[in-house]
């Protein structure tokens, strides 16, 4: 038994499409929606719109933009010699958040998953190999997630970059700050301890 009219059904089932929005949400989604005045909700229509037609991804790094290239790129001032490999654009943004980092991105829109099917090819390395051909660029930061996936990525770009003589590193794991040791997991503390510096 059907209990909604068929419009607000239909505002349920897409809302419940969306990643963390179960039935429930959706169904309080919706009706918060239809609660909103029309202007309100309208605005929210024209953004949804706007943002699908009008948002890209950077042909230089593969960032999201509304512009080509993305202002990251177009940035003269930034540090021409590094460049940060990170898995979405999400992960740009967390990056730029720190205001530390000052140098290009590569966005792999992915990470190497035999098990899913996604290889090499799958996803935006390609066009990386062709950015390194650059000379100005000495550093490579692999900035993808600690996971097995993103781990079995690092090791793969840095397999296939060392023998060109550019530096790879790979951004550090390990305890967050303010955490406990011993709360802390096998694999986070063994990281810790690889990732070690001299004070």
């Amino acid at each position: 038994m059907n209990y909604y009219a068929r419009p607000l059904n239909k505002l349920i089932n897409e809302l419940s499409k969306l990643p963390g929005i179960g039935g429930k949400t959706a169904q309080r989604l919706a009706f918060h929606i239809l609660s909103m005045d029309d202007r309100d909700a309208m605005a929210l229509s024209d953004a949804i719109r706007d943002a699908k037609q009008n948002m890209k991804y950077c042909s230089v790094c593969g960032n999201l933009t509304d512009e080509d290239p993305c202002s990251i790129c177009a940035d003269e001032t930034r540090d021409k010699s590094m460049i940060c490999v990170v898995e979405s654009p999400r992960d740009v943004i967390a990056i730029e958040k720190i205001k530390e980092y000052r140098g290009y991105y590569h966005v792999l829109h992915g990470a190497i998953s035999p098990m899913d099917g996604i290889g090499p090819t799958d996803i935006n390395l390609q066009s990386l190999i062709t950015r390194l051909q650059d000379e100005t660029v000495k550093e490579l930061i692999i900035a993808t997630n600690p996971t097995i996936e993103g781990e079995a990525t690092a090791m793969y770009i840095a397999r296939l970059i060392k023998p060109s003589g550019i530096k790879v590193s790979r951004i550090a794991h390990g305890i967050p700050v303010g955490g406990d040791l011993e709360y802390a997991d096998e694999v986070t503390l063994l990281k810790a301890v690889e990732g070690r510096r001299e004070l």
